[in-house]
């Protein structure tokens, strides 16, 4: 079993999992070719114009530059990317993140008293958006670049749609709740 279902209950079902959209990895991707490319060229450089100790130092100055500026720019926002999960059960919104240190939110359906989305156009063209929940008690939370926004707005609604009819019980001939 693997997670997300590590974190459901036993007759809890999973409906949805989801990392964040594709589109935050762009500016990582292409900070990695530049500063791949920038390398190659300090690189063929050093072997050209350099000689012994010189050259040996040039090199490794130019990969130890290389790994720092992939590692803090490249590396951070794909784990990041990869360790963060937007979960919908039956039941509850669970949202998972945290390399290091993890960090969750769980958000019973019975407690969700609005969702909302926003998107502008490049959002709209990327399929993604920002989802808000408003809990009973809370602020309302936002979870940013959220793959396909409008079918998790959808599947949110009918859910929490769904909880809210379970949690009246039975209608009665009047039309109303059982008491």
């Amino acid at each position: 079993m693997g997670y997300p279902e590590d974190a459901l209950a036993t007759d809890e079902e999973l409906l949805l999992h989801r990392h964040p959209h594709w589109k935050m990895l762009v500016l990582p991707a292409l900070t990695f070719i530049v500063a791949t490319a920038l390398a190659g060229f300090a690189l063929g450089m050093a072997q050209d114009r350099l000689d012994g100790t010189a050259r040996s130092v040039a090199l490794i100055a130019v990969a130890v530059a290389w790994v720092g500026i992939v590692g803090l720019r490249c590396v951070g926002p794909l784990l990041r990317w990869k360790f963060t999960h937007f979960i919908v059960t039956d039941r509850r919104v669970l949202i998972r993140h945290g390399v290091i240190t993890h960090t969750g939110i769980d958000i019973p359906m019975g407690r969700i008293s609005n969702v909302q989305f926003r998107h502008g156009l490049i959002d709209r063209m990327l399929r993604t958006g920002t989802l808000v929940i408003a809990s009973a008690a809370d602020d309302p939370l936002e979870f940013d670049d959220i793959p396909d926004v409008q079918r998790v707005h959808s599947l949110l609604y009918h859910q929490v749609f769904d909880a809210m009819n379970l949690d009246s019980g039975p209608p009665t001939e009047y039309g109303g709740a059982a008491p």
